[in-house]
Formats: structure tokens, C-alpha cells, sequence
């Protein structure tokens, strides 16, 4: 059966119209102090996953087929042409899965649109208030674009960080681009026909290309409405448009309501552990039995009473790699049981494939719990002599309940900068915290790179 028109007509010129007339208005503080939290966040990630295969490829790649550039690649010293940069920054600030996520969503709305800005904004040396605007809005419109039609699209199977971040990439581009509102809506048309990602490529590479893809494909849409390449101007409501061809169900009013008063982008958390968000209260869980002084040679079995997505997302039971263990809640729970500390380490390969690490694994059972919140869990350590030892977490380190501090988010970015930066961390920090007086971001970009790199 088709659906019936939206009911509130013109969203994609509506969301055009009300962005370019707020392109110059000065955004709140709140929203400006949590824009940059996130900005620094998966900038620190793109520098620390500079040299893995992923990114490596994706700079090879750009080299071979985009020649010289002048766009720098955060913690690498080549320098892409505008498209490979985006390309690579998208794929460098998501691979590792310790971007930020909205959970009401499971958007990772950061990577996406900083691989957008970062580059653009060097290219046509907008200021570094303009670029942190641009960042704001492109993650508030992928919240609003997200929200708008979950859980039926990620349900179905898509990743909605490639397909919603698309959108919120074509809209920080154009707005750093200076796009007019017909433009704008054009952009915004051109990237809803570039949607891309199914959730099949989780636990590989392919899951990273998706936050690449979508800051490219929406710096294209954007570089293309710019020279007058049109689209609808209704391509995300329309009866066959964006939402009712990628939703079963969808309310495309949430787009524009409130929009510039209330803040989605609120919502968005920081990490505190490299894997997906839903297994946090469970490595939360191992960790507060291992502090209970639980003997992991007297456990027999462990029941995890969790959100139906943990196994639905994270329900891999024997992961052959540490891109697979991101998506294995168990080895969560068994690297937190273990070691306590549970980081980039915590994934390696070598890590993954630890006896110690498998065995434990082995004894655990995932119970899905429909009554049981997605930042919440109980796990039951059953012991060898029959008794038990139960550990319940009501809200996730890291969720909207216990956020993350400014020390421990700094603490983050610190262990992420300085393996690559060698001691000059602190710039990269200082220049994102004075981003709103900066009169461009030649100063961020001499920064983020190797030293004797960033001429």
C-alpha cells in the first residue's frame, strides 16, 4: 500500500530554508562547549587510527586516483584532494567504534561530519567559528533525520550512520559553501539518492567506509549544487522519496520541530570503551565482578539480562578478530572480568584470540530482556559451588545518565593524540577549545599531523 504524502509538506526546502537563515546566527554556548567536545573527540580518533589498513588503503586510494592534494589527512603526513581526504577522515574517525553515539538512534553523527568540515573548511579557509557551525548543524541533522525514522530503518537492516550522515554531511558542506537556499535543498535532494550502508558489513572494514562514503558522497552533493546541478526539492518526503523508501514507518515533522531550540546533539555521548554502545553496561558488568573479587576459574556460567539489541547488534559469539569483538558483547564482559581495563588494546587481534579470553566467552550466555533498558543489564556469575554473585547496571559509564567528565574525555584524547603526536597532543586540544576565534584552522592542521610534516 503507498503511503499518503507527508503531512507536513516541503521539509527538505523547509530544513534548507531554515539553515541558510541561520548560518550566521551565533549558536548557544551549551551548544557550542558540546559541539566541541565531539569535534575534539573524533578528531583524537582520526589521528590515533591514522595508520591502520583501513585508512592506509583509503590514502592509497586517494593518491592513485585524486593525485597531489592539499587537504591534510589528521596524524599522516600525505595531503589528498578534497574528495579522498573526506573519504579517509570519515573511515580514520569511525573504525575503531570509540566515536561518539546517540543511542536513542545508534548514530555515530561525528565522523561523518567532522570528514565534511575538516577538509572544506581548510579548502575555502572559512573561519574556525564558521567550520564549528557547520559541524553543529550537520550532527543535529542527522539526530533529526535519524529520529525521524527509527526503529524501523535500522531495523530493517541499514546502518543509519552512512545513511542518515549523508544528509547531515551535504548540510554542513553547503552551508560552508555559502549555498543559497535552492542550492542547499538541491544539495540536500542529491545526497538522499546517495544513501549507503546495510548493517551486514559490521564486525569488517566495510563498516567504517560507510562514515567515509557519507562524507563524501554529501561534499559531492554540495560541490554539485554549487555549479547549479539541481535535485527535488521534496526528495526526502516525497511518496517514493528518502523516508518512505528507507522506512517502513517515518515521521518527517521531527525534522523541523524545534528546530534551533531544541537540540538533539545533547543526546550524543562519548565513549568510554572502543566497541558498540549497547555492550557498555556489560563490559560495565565485568568489571564490577572482577572489583567484587569474582574468581574467574570459579565460574561456570555467566547470564547477561540484556536489551534485545545487545544481541541483536553485539551477538557475536566467537569473534575472529578485533573488528568482529566490537560487535561481541561476551568479549566485553570477558576482557572487563579480566583485565578491568578495557580499551584499544582490549581489541587487538592478539587480545581476541587470547585463551583466557575464550574461555570465558564459551561460558557465556546472552538473555535478552525486552523490559531491560539499552544503557542497563544484569549479569549473573554462576560459581562452582552453587552459589551466585549478581552484578545490576541501571545506566552505562558514558550514557546520558553518567556521562563521561571533561577530565576523563580528556584523558581519552590524550591516550588517542599522543602515541601519533608524540608530545604535541596539547596542540591539537588548545586549538579546538579556541576554534570560535580562530580565523581559520591553519592552526588546528599544523597541529593534527606528524611534526615536520604540516608545511
Amino acid at each position: 500500500m503507498k503511503k499518503p504524502p507527508s503531512a507536513v509538506p516541503g521539509i527538505t526546502a523547509s530544513l534548507a530554508r531554515e539553515l541558510t537563515a541561520r548560518r550566521d546566527r551565533e549558536l548557544p554556548e551549551a551548544v557550542i562547549a558540546h559541539a566541541k567536545t565531539h569535534f575534539l573527540n573524533a578528531l583524537a580518533l582520526a589521528v590515533s587510527a591514522a595508520g591502520q589498513a583501513p585508512v592506509q588503503d583509503a590514502v592509497k586510494l586517494g593518491r592513485l586516483v585524486g593525485g597531489p592534494g592539499t587537504c591534510p589527512v589528521p596524524g599522516r603526513i600525505e595531503r589528498l584532494d578534497l574528495p579522498s581526504a573526506a573519504l579517509a577522515i570519515g573511515i580514520a574517525a569511525h573504525v575503531d567504534d570509540f566515536d561518539d553515539t546517540h543511542l536513542a538512534t545508534v548514530i555515530h553523527p561525528s565522523a561523518a561530519t567532522l570528514a565534511t568540515v575538516l577538509p572544506l573548511a581548510l579548502s575555502v579557509q572559512a573561519s574556525g567559528a564558521a567550520a564549528l557551525a557547520a559541524f553543529t548543524w550537520g550532527c543535529e541533522v542527522q539526530l533529526r533525520v535519524g529520529l525521524a525514522m527509527s526503529p524501523s530503518h535500522y531495523d530493517a537492516g541499514w546502518h543509519i550512520t552512512g545513511t542518515a550522515g549523508v544528509i547531515g554531511a551535504a548540510a554542513a558542506a553547503g552551508l560552508l559553501l555559502g549555498l543559497d537556499e535552492r542550492a542547499l535543498a538541491s544539495a540536500l535532494a542529491i545526497a538522499a539518492s546517495s544513501t549507503v550502508g546495510q548493517r551486514e558489513g559490521f564486525g569488517t572494514m566495510t563498516k567504517a567506509l560507510h562514515a567515509g562514503k557519507a562524507a563524501g558522497n554529501g561534499l559531492f552533493a554540495a560541490l554539485l549544487a554549487r555549479d547549479g546541478f539541481t535535485g527535488p526539492h521534496d526528495a526526502l518526503e516525497a511518496p517514493r522519496g528518502y523516508f518512505h523508501v528507507l522506512a517502513a514507518e517515518s515521521d518527517d515533522r521531527i525534522v523541523m520541530r524545534g528546530l534551533g531550540e531544541t537540540w538533539h546533539l545533547f543526546d550524543n555521548a562519548v565513549k568510554p570503551y572502543p566497541c558498540g554502545i549497547v555492550a557498555h553496561p556489560v563490559i560495565d558488568a565485568g568489571r564490577a565482578l572482577r572489583a567484587r573479587g569474582t574468581n574467574v576459574r570459579r565460574v561456570r556460567r555467566l547470564l547477561v539480562h540484556c536489551n534485545p539489541l545487545v544481541p541483536d547488534l553485539m551477538g557475536i559469539l566467537d569473534p575472529e578478530d578485533g573488528l568482529q569483538a566490537r560487535f561481541s558483547a561476551i568479549h566485553g564482559l570477558a576482557v572487563g572480568l579480566l583485565d578491568d581495563t578495557v580499551a584499544l588494546a582490549s581489541y587487538t587481534d592478539e587480545r581476541v584470540r587470547r585463551k583466557d579470553v575464550i574461555d570465558i566467552r564459551s561460558r557465556t550466555e546472552l538473555v535478552p530482556a525486552p523490559s531491560c533498558a539499552r544503557d542497563a543489564v544484569s549479569v549473573t556469575a554462576e560459581l562452582d559451588d552453587g552459589s551466585s554473585v549478581t552484578v545490576d547496571i541501571d545506566h552505562a559509564r558514558g550514557s546520558l545518565d553518567r556521562p563521561l567528565t571533561s577530565d576523563e574525555v580528556r584523558a581519552k584524547v590524550d591516550a588517542l593524540l599522543e602515541p601519533v603526536l608524540s608530545g604535541r597532543g596539547a596542540d591539537v586540544v588548545a586549538a579546538v577549545a579556541e576554534i570560535t576565534t580562530s580565523p581559520d584552522l591553519r592552526r588546528l592542521a599544523a597541529a593534527m599531523v606528524p611534526e615536520g610534516s604540516a608545511a
